[in-house]
């Protein structure tokens, strides 16, 4: 089964015919929200809203351990995750939508396994390809046969938040070579690795760095889920 995890702007998908709504406890507390189950054109589809029902989860408060337990133990097979990303690199337009290929991981504080304090010998998690390239390619090739515009690469850098980076730190991002940075891809990328779960993340630019018009970035936010939206709603991989 497909799991979707909705990030800003996507706290649910209007498509989904929703067949259950599961409360699930897990090791490290409850996920963020009530997890949805539901059909889009007739395929199974498990939804969880990343910052709450009402997005009143910050970056850091979101509890990323639990998301990933709940949504391996209620049935997923694979994860893709939405996320709105700002552009650092004048090529990856606001407006449009890409798939990172690779990311860097400047948080800070926020525990990044499920291999911890269990007595077990050290879990090292091969994390050299970040996203399952066989869930990216679907995702490519799906957009490709709807001629929707997906572009294939990017590096993501996922910042610690809530606020944005200096003109000077976003600088330091591009040198380093991110090309697109967010706020939530980790732990979320490395905790489905570690659970088994294929991932992969599709992001929709919503501005460009230290770009600090509020209106065009709620534009852009508005068109990219609206694409996403109608990516998922008849995406036929299974």
């Amino acid at each position: 089964m497909l799991a979707v995890i909705g990030g800003s702007g996507l706290t649910h998908i209007p498509e989904l015919e929703i067949t259950g709504r599961r409360i699930v406890r897990t090791p490290y507390g409850l996920p963020s929200a009530p997890l949805l189950f539901g059909r889009v054109s007739g395929r199974e589809i498990l939804f969880l809203a990343r910052h709450g029902l009402n997005h009143s989860l910050a970056p850091h408060e979101i509890n990323y351990h639990a998301n990933i337990w709940a949504l391996r133990e209620a049935g997923a097979e694979e994860i893709v995750a939405v996320s709105a990303a700002v552009s650092l690199d004048d090529t990856l337009p606001a407006g449009a939508l890409v798939l990172p290929h690779d990311l860097i991981d400047y948080t800070c504080g926020r525990a990044a396994t499920f291999f911890e304090r269990d007595g077990r010998e050290v879990v090292r998690t091969d994390f050299t390809e970040p996203y399952d390239p066989r869930l990216r390619q679907a995702l490519l090739d799906h957009a490709a046969e709807r001629a929707a515009p997906l572009l294939p690469h990017a590096v993501y850098a996922c910042i610690q938040g809530p606020r944005s980076p200096t003109r000077t730190e976003a600088r330091r991002l591009r040198q380093d070579g991110a090309d697109i940075y967010g706020m939530t891809g980790m732990p979320e990328a490395v905790l489905a690795r570690e659970a088994r779960l294929p991932y992969a993340c599709l992001c929709g630019i919503v501005a460009a760095a230290c770009d600090p018009d509020p209106q065009q970035r709620e534009r852009h936010s508005r068109d990219t889920i609206a694409q996403i939206r109608r990516l998922l709603a008849d995406w036929p991989h299974a």
